[in-house]
């Protein structure tokens, strides 16, 4: 199973999850017990014989180092993926591992790790940059779930999608920041659907900068252009109007646009 074929988890009833957080707290209990002794740690996990999902609620807590690398390091439960998501969500586990499990991770758990604010910024943006390898992988509700969540450094290429519901939910993310969203518009070959997603976005069209952007991108539609300039500075229309490359109407409708300002601040 590939990174990007995550299963979708199944709604637990409220009985299984307290049983479930019974069990992780009693495993937890017990590696306390256990500490650092790496054989008994292994002994421990044969006789429990986990699944991953218990697994991954016990790796929630401040699991002793050994066990980390144990899960890390030992067959079967390195072979895991969703085992190993855990290991490298886990704020005690060392850079090292880390690093070294993340290639195996799905696409959630590389979105956990790069957003975690807890865990070594090298760690993060090595999850970014897997994050951004699987992105022509990912299906589009995939990647419409990414962008909702994703981090400002794979946001950058999630606005760069050509799926209009993919830009759309990029431009809701909070963590979205106004430069990027600029300097995705000043790009020579934007996507096709991000300015029309950002002059109907309650948040973006209210940005200046966003709007000049818009009017400044030669791609972006007639209609969504002229609308922008009468919003604009008059130094600024007058910057549209000696801009190359863009429409004649565009540039013509900004020179009387400033002209039009000028007169009234006389």
């Amino acid at each position: 199973m590939s990174p990007t074929d995550e299963p979708s988890p199944r709604t637990s009833r409220p009985r299984d999850r307290s049983r479930a957080d019974l069990q992780a707290d009693t495993l937890f209990h017990e590696l306390y017990k256990t500490g650092s002794d790496r054989r008994g740690i292994r002994d421990l996990l044969g006789r429990w014989d986990p699944e991953d999902s218990l697994l991954r609620e016990v790796l929630k807590r401040p699991v002793p180092v050994a066990f980390l690398e144990a899960l890390g390091t030992t067959p079967p439960w390195s072979d895991r993926p969703r085992v190993l998501g855990g290991v490298a969500r886990n704020p005690r586990t060392p850079r090292s591992l880390a690093l070294r499990v993340l290639p195996a991770l799905y696409w959630p758990d590389l979105a956990e790790v790069a957003a975690h604010p807890y865990l070594s910024g090298g760690v993060r943006a090595r999850a970014e940059g897997r994050l951004i390898e699987l992105l022509r992988d990912l299906r589009l509700g995939e990647r419409i779930s990414l962008a909702r969540q994703a981090t400002p450094a794979v946001l950058k290429g999630l606005l760069a999608d050509a799926e209009a519901r993919v830009v759309r939910a990029a431009l809701q993310n909070p963590r979205l920041r106004e430069g990027d969203v600029v300097e995705a518009l000043r790009s020579s070959r934007p996507a096709v659907p991000l300015p029309r997603e950002l002059s109907a976005s309650a948040r973006w069209a209210k940005c200046y900068s966003v709007r000049l952007a818009l009017v400044l991108q030669p791609r972006t539609p007639l209609g969504i252009v002229l609308a922008q300039l009468t919003s604009l500075t008059p130094a600024d229309l007058r910057r549209v109007a000696e801009t190359d490359g863009l429409l004649p109407l565009v540039r013509a409708s900004a020179t009387r646009a400033a002209r039009g300002r000028d007169k009234a601040h006389q």
